[in-house]
């Protein structure tokens, strides 16, 4: 059976990942370090972290002709253990003419449940794409340095100090000895964020996450090809994955479950792959991290300094889908951190922080309410879930416009009545 989210043939996924990409020919050009006389003096912004939280942040900054400098300890290209789906609202958030580096297009979702009553369903329109994290991450550093910021890497940020009163800098440290003022600062450096202790970001959701990339033959990949699997696994609120990369003839293959019982978890990816008939298949990478959604009182601000994405919590709790969230914050922290630095004295810097805070709640921090609630009911009754997306063609459709970005999981639950009631009989 054939099914759409939307009745326009053309996403606008497809529109933006054609054309050439937004980097030097011959691909990615090693970027010398700045020199020291660059370095000096006190920086408008200083963003920690170049993920897309922070290379997002740097951006913004960087955009509006401030002085900023991204830190990052490792150099790009970097490996990083993530699916690389890019939704409707990661897409939304990307600086303008940005060429993403898709490695597939998703137009179909094979479903399981444990393994078994599998459907495929299936869209006329894009679901959303697909990327290597490597190549989408140095792309949006690249962004960031085309708009001014300056890029430094090799710097391990071991913390943060801020003085009282009416000091007007914040100094960033790190492993090395160097240190880094600013007016204002974003922490963009992880789910185990030296910022974010600093600020003191707390959690009340913490997921084990571990993923193989497998190389696969031609004929294999191409099996695959625009189309993703998602199985709802054995242990409460558990999911695997497979993301096709088409373009490189891999297969990225996950899974997800609370933290706890890592055992159980990687017993769940080692039969995954055996049942997806992989088990052949030699992994060029195997790695595993930690996902942490933020406590809803957590704070996203201290002073002079503000977080962002992984290091703020900010990630869906349902999926664990944290690109768009890094890029959306990343985005409103880079904005709000010029602001935070044009404040002149301390009133005027709780004052922006607050403001700062109140844009991520509003947006974000709905969305995670409701990712929460559609989390509980998930990890009590999966298989509602499964069949409703299935077999019910409105939830299906509901799945497809999310992915899209034209609806979220909050406005779902707002605007229908069938999707509550779900929500409502799986939490019993």
């Amino acid at each position: 059976m054939t099914d759409s989210g939307s009745s326009d043939s053309r996403s606008p996924l497809d529109a933006e990942a054609s054309g050439s990409p937004s980097e030097p020919q011959g691909g990615p050009q090693h970027q010398p370090q700045p020199g020291p006389d660059r370095l000096d003096g006190v920086w408008d912004v200083v963003v920690v972290g170049a993920g897309p939280a922070g290379a997002s942040a740097a951006y913004a900054a960087a955009a509006q002709g401030r002085r900023v400098l991204l830190l990052d300890k490792a150099e790009h290209p970097r490996y990083k253990t993530c699916g690389g789906g890019i939704i409707g609202p990661s897409r939304d958030s990307l600086p303008p003419d940005f060429r993403l580096p898709l490695q597939d297009r998703v137009h179909a979702v094979t479903f399981a449940y444990r393994g078994r009553f599998t459907r495929t369903r299936r869209s006329k329109r894009m679901l959303f794409g697909l990327v290597n994290r490597d190549e989408f991450d140095l792309r949006l550093v690249q962004a960031a340095k085309q708009a001014g910021a300056v890029l430094v890497t090799g710097v391990t940020v071991t913390g943060v100090e801020q003085q009282g009163g009416e000091h007007r800098t914040a100094v960033v440290t790190a492993a090395d000895g160097r240190t880094f003022e600013a007016r204002a600062v974003v922490g963009a450096d992880g789910s185990a964020s030296r910022i974010g202790r600093h600020v003191g970001v707390s959690f009340d959701q913490i997921d084990l996450g571990l993923e193989a990339e497998i190389p696969v033959t031609p004929q294999v990949a191409a099996d695959w090809a625009g189309r993703i699997h998602l199985d709802w696994g054995p242990l409460p609120g558990s999911y695997g994955w497979v993301f096709p990369k088409t373009e490189s003839a891999s297969l990225t293959v996950g899974v997800i479950s609370a933290r706890g019982d890592g055992e159980r978890t990687k017993q769940y990816l080692a039969d995954y792959i055996r049942r997806l008939g992989l088990s052949g298949f030699t992994p060029s990478v195997e790695s595993g991290h930690l996902t942490r959604c933020r406590a809803e009182d957590s704070p996203l601000s201290r002073g002079r300094v503000l977080v962002a994405g992984d290091a703020a919590g900010l990630l869906e709790p349902w999926t664990r889908e944290g690109i768009s969230y890094a890029l959306r914050s990343g985005r409103l922290a880079g904005e709000w951190a010029v602001k935070v630095a044009e404040a002149g004295n301390a009133a005027g810097v709780r004052r922006e922080a607050l403001n700062y805070a109140f844009a991520i709640k509003a947006g974000l921090g709905v969305e995670m309410r409701a990712g929460k609630q559609m989390l509980a009911a998930f990890e009590r009754r999966p298989y509602l879930f499964h069949a409703a997306v299935c077999l019910v063609d409105p939830a299906w459709r509901a799945f497809a416009r999310t992915t899209q970005g034209h609806t979220t999981f909050a406005q779902v639950l707002r605007q229908y009545r069938a999707a509550r009631r779900l929500a409502a009989i799986a939490s019993r």
